[in-house]
């Protein structure tokens, strides 16, 4: 059996796509991953075992699968983001747990590039500290847990940098991204207003918080990067 969680998020596409692999083996196998390590970690709010496999099968299904950029690679979203059928808490226990009705325009244009939502990771209390410690948990950083993984999109850093996703979801209006990609030893970066949709649900920081990715390689960067800016 081939091993998939540690790899790049190019590499698990282009298996896909080649049929070499599945998405619900991709998906199964970092699901698996996520259980091991991340009570030690604490990268994710809520993880979305049941609702990511059976999402893993449909795209499996889907007639395009071959020419997804992101078929099947699992991917974690900031808690501040809404994806359809979870509650968005931005990292507050004050925060409504209604299931968000629909999913952020980034969210829709990963999974329509062929990326599975495997949970929502955690950030500090309402996003506006430099580090991940809330009423969800604290984040450790996976190099070193007695260090922080930065914030506020330190848990979407923690979960790539502990290899429990290839990818994720974060934004910035202050450093957000910049922050813990620093400290955790990844590539992001914060896109150029008006690259990404921007906008986090009630809002985006007074026009400073922007969208982004958050991955181990440069070439899955600008790979997650294109999806987000729709650039096709």
């Amino acid at each position: 059996m081939t091993d998939w969680a540690g790899r790049t998020a190019a590499e698990i596409a282009a298996a896909v796509r080649e049929k070499r692999t599945t998405p619900r083996e991709v998906v199964a196998e970092h699901l698996a991953l996520i259980e091991r390590l991340d009570g030690r970690v604490g990268a994710f709010r809520t993880v979305r075992a049941e609702a990511a496999l059976a999402e893993a099968e449909e795209t499996g299904a889907r007639g395009d699968l071959g020419e997804l950029p992101l078929a099947g690679v699992p991917v974690a979203v900031k808690d501040n983001l809404a994806v359809r059928g979870e509650s968005t808490r931005v990292g507050s226990a004050a925060t409504p747990d209604t299931p968000a009705g629909a999913d952020h325009v980034t969210v829709a244009r990963l999974r329509a590039a062929g990326a599975v939502v495997v949970g929502l990771t955690n950030v500090p209390e309402l996003c506006v500290f430099g580090t991940s410690e809330g009423v969800h948990g604290t984040v450790r950083n996976p190099w070193d847990p007695a260090r922080s993984a930065g914030g506020s999109s330190g848990g979407s850093a923690a979960a790539v940098a502990a290899g429990m996703v290839p990818l994720a979801l974060g934004n910035d209006g202050m450093g957000s991204l910049r922050i813990p990609a620093a400290n955790c030893g990844l590539v992001t970066l914060k896109p150029g207003h008006g690259v990404v949709p921007a906008g986090i649900g009630e809002g985006d920081w007074f026009g400073m918080s922007e969208n982004g990715p958050l991955a181990t390689t440069v070439e899955d960067a600008r790979l997650m990067l294109a999806v987000l800016a729709d650039a096709s």
